[in-house]
């Protein structure tokens, strides 16, 4: 397992002020950059362009598109893409890898099972609207997730042992995917839902689902900046953090929690969405060294623009068709992982 850099994140500590303004303008950069593709989004889609000009004049079909169909996508891209980005900063944080991502501890196939469970017994799919429904699918998905990295926690006997950790996180993810077909053999009705779950799409995703997604995001960001202070503490190594009299064994367990919720929330409305919240934190890092408390903050924003943007190419590439999302993300994710890989093979980083 490769360290993190802690010369650097040392180098930011000792000069706050330079990383700081470095930080504050990657940070403007990028919410400047959501705004903007916040408005392509909602003028550009499968369908056609639609322009301000229809807005202002009143167009009634234009107004409904955009406001009851493209802008809760763009929206909820955005929070999902920023769920991943935070999950993945933690992820990488507390794994001290900067080749981790939230699924690493088997939450993506829990919160996969838990989707499939609660559409098999209740009823329901990925294209409801209702709120019972999206809570219903969101409360298994995080059922399944924290009920995955529970058991990877028993298998690995604790949060102590960090190698032993991922590979009850691997075994787990087969473990529970093999559950989820065959709830899905079971109940053939459900199979068309998660096709669509497994690709990953953000074109089911309304107005209930971003409001769910904000409530998750909030609670995640407040407790993962509350947290930060332990990933520094890690990043010096597990001496280090312990000489500093952080309680490690429990800020691990919160850590994980928030990977939890901010993975099984973002799995639960659009599917699974692979390689943002790997890229997100690494390509923030390559800018910026900085702290945990903002790093996560930025690596958050980061994924929100790399899905949104993403799913803005899916929408335009195939017109009048769409391309789902997740396979786009996993083309260009996979590309950039063998290129990172690459570039660590020579430099001897890997």
């Amino acid at each position: 397992m490769s360290g993190m850099p802690s010369r650097a994140v040392l180098a930011a500590a000792f000069d706050p002020g330079r990383a700081g303004r470095r930080a504050a303008w990657l940070g403007l950069w990028l919410a400047l950059a959501g705004v903007l593709l916040l408005a392509a989004g909602t003028s550009v889609g499968s369908t056609g362009w639609t322009s301000l000009r229809d807005l202002l004049q009143g167009d009634a079909v234009a107004r409904q598109i955009v406001w009851d169909i493209r802008l809760p996508r763009s929206i909820g891209a955005w929070l999902t893409g920023a769920l991943l980005g935070l999950a993945g900063a933690v992820a990488q944080g507390l794994f001290r890898n900067p080749l981790a991502d939230p699924y690493l501890l088997g939450s993506a196939s829990g919160a996969a099972l838990g989707g499939a469970v609660a559409m098999a017994l209740f009823g329901v799919s990925p294209l409801a609207a209702q709120w019972l429904a999206r809570i219903g699918i969101t409360g298994m998905a995080f059922a399944g997730a924290a009920g995955a990295v529970a058991l990877t926690l028993v298998l690995a006997r604790g949060v102590q042992h960090t190698l032993r950790l991922l590979l009850a996180g691997v075994i787990v993810g087969v473990v529970l995917g093999a559950a989820r077909d065959l709830v899905e053999l079971a109940s053939p009705e459900i199979l068309q839902a998660m096709q669509a779950f497994t690709l990953g799409s953000t074109g089911f995703v309304g107005w209930a689902a971003c409001g769910l997604m904000a409530v998750a995001w909030s609670l995640c960001a407040l407790g993962a900046g509350m947290l930060a202070r332990a990933l520094d503490g890690l990043t010096l190594g597990e001496a280090t953090a312990a000489s500093l009299g952080l309680p490690l064994a429990p800020m691990r367990a919160a850590l994980i929690a928030v990977m939890a919720l901010a993975t099984g929330t973002a799995v639960a409305q659009t599917g699974l969405i692979a390689f943002v919240g790997l890229a997100a934190p690494h390509l923030v890092r390559s800018i910026v060294k900085t702290t945990h408390g903002r790093h996560i903050l930025l690596a958050s924003l980061m994924g929100a623009v790399l899905l949104l943007a993403a799913d803005i190419l899916a929408c335009w590439l195939l017109a009048p068709q769409e391309l789902p999302v997740g396979v786009l993300t996993a083309v260009l994710g996979g590309s950039y992982l063998l290129w990172l890989m690459h570039r660590g093979v020579r430099a001897g980083g890997l």
